[in-house]
């Protein structure tokens, strides 16, 4: 397994090196994901493991709809995985990548999140706990160093008569959304920016993502920092141009930061407006995707919303004349429909039943084929057989539970063109 995995590694320092990590984002003539209908290649996934149980037992608390059982999401997770491979898909995982990492990075990266809190013992020496902290760091095994990481402890200490003197409340603070990999960064023709989450308990993912990406020799050209808010689910590259959504996670101001950067690597970039905010359409592709150059979907109360609706969706279009790093807005609250219609775009609408079930949220792997969550309508389906679609249907039921799908649960890191 470590032989492969070092393979893997290997192949990706020799295809992605000379990267530079900068403030304004350096061309490449590395191949990036120019189109979410180009063949995938490669992906980052995380399969959950034990940070997922707080999520579930309190689900609006960990952004979830519902309890789900998590030994049934990660058998469904590995059974995704299982179909991408079959696909000739490279699959990398956040818990493969933990456990061939270097030992004094995972040790780094606990040291940042376990916490000794000695707030209630006055008389305890803050050095002195400290010591002995590091000293629990220092002899940790690799396991505990990723239970570690992925569940951010915070032992909260309080005197005692008995014993050895301490007892404690123990206080945990995971990453239960981490599965959610398509959010904590982007891919973009320039290649990766690393994401600003919009909610604070997911902000620390960002940093476990970052560091996989370094591991596997990929470094990322930008960061969103300050008050931007930028999450995976909001963009999509779409060929000469990048689609990117405003609304409930993503902001203008990490939207410019990426164009300041000249990090889109597209010449157009269109920034898609959601009016409704609302949690189950939280992210561009939960109400709008693509299947293909000319092919996509969208959720009925999307496409046929009147201009005075919330659910009614406007775009701003911004350009650049080749060379040009700076982009000037050239038309403004333009209604995304008629847009994708002037770029003669087939739209498959999607029901509502349909799209309860997240039969928006699928995976383009390729050209009209896509993986798709199980369960859609009969109707549905024939609309995506009538298009020319092949679908791979897959068994999400538990993990769709935490208001995201197949889309969500995927960081293409590599199309072909």
């Amino acid at each position: 397994m470590r032989h492969k995995y070092l393979i893997y590694a290997a192949w990706f320092l020799t295809l992605l090196c000379g990267i530079t990590s900068c403030r304004r984002a350096q061309p490449s003539t590395i191949s990036y994901p120019q189109a979410e209908w180009h063949k995938a290649d490669a992906i980052l996934m995380h399969t959950p493991q034990s940070e997922l149980f707080c999520g579930v037992i309190h689900p609006a608390a960990g952004l979830f709809e519902h309890y789900f059982d998590v030994d049934k999401a990660a058998t469904e997770h590995r059974e995704y995985i299982h179909k991408l491979k079959k696909n000739g898909i490279r699959v990398f995982t956040v818990s493969d990548i933990l456990n061939h990492i270097g030992t004094d990075t995972l040790r780094t990266l606990a040291s940042q999140v376990l916490k000794y809190d000695i707030s209630a013992i006055p008389t305890l020496d803050e050095e002195t706990s400290e010591i002995y902290r590091k000293q629990v760091i220092d002899t940790m095994s690799r396991n505990d160093l990723i239970r570690c990481i992925l569940l951010q402890p915070t032992v909260r200490l309080f005197r005692t008569d008995n014993n050895t003197g301490y007892e404690a409340q123990y206080i945990q603070e995971p990453l239960m959304n981490l599965y959610f990999t398509r959010d904590q960064s982007i891919t973009t023709p320039r290649g990766h920016i690393i994401c600003q989450m919009n909610s604070t308990q997911r902000m620390p993912e960002t940093k476990i993502i970052e560091v996989c990406y370094h591991h596997l020799g990929l470094h990322p050209i930008l960061r969103i920092n300050g008050d931007g808010r930028m999450e995976g689910g909001d963009y999509i590259p779409a060929g000469t141009i990048s689609l990117i959504g405003c609304g409930m996670r993503t902001n203008m101001k990490g939207i410019r930061q990426v164009m300041e950067a000249d990090a889109f690597g597209h010449d157009t970039v269109v920034v898609v407006h959601d009016h409704k905010l609302w949690q189950m359409q939280m992210h561009l592709d939960t109400y709008f995707n693509i299947i293909d150059s000319d092919l996509c979907t969208m959720v009925r109360s999307r496409l046929e919303a009147k201009a005075n609706e919330p659910e009614y969706v406007t775009c701003d279009i911004y350009a650049r004349e080749a060379g040009e790093t700076q982009y000037r807005q050239i038309e403004a609250e333009k209604s995304f429909v008629t847009f994708l219609r002037e770029r003669g775009m087939q739209i498959i609408h999607i029901e509502p039943d349909d799209e309860m079930h997240y039969a928006n949220n699928y995976l383009t792997i390729a050209p009209r084929h896509i993986m798709a969550v199980d369960g859609q309508s009969e109707t549905f389906r024939q609309r995506l057989k009538d298009a020319g679609v092949t679908v791979e249907w897959i068994k999400l039921e538990s993990l769709i539970d935490g208001y995201g799908a197949a889309h969500c649960m995927t960081q293409v890191l590599k199309r072909a063109n």
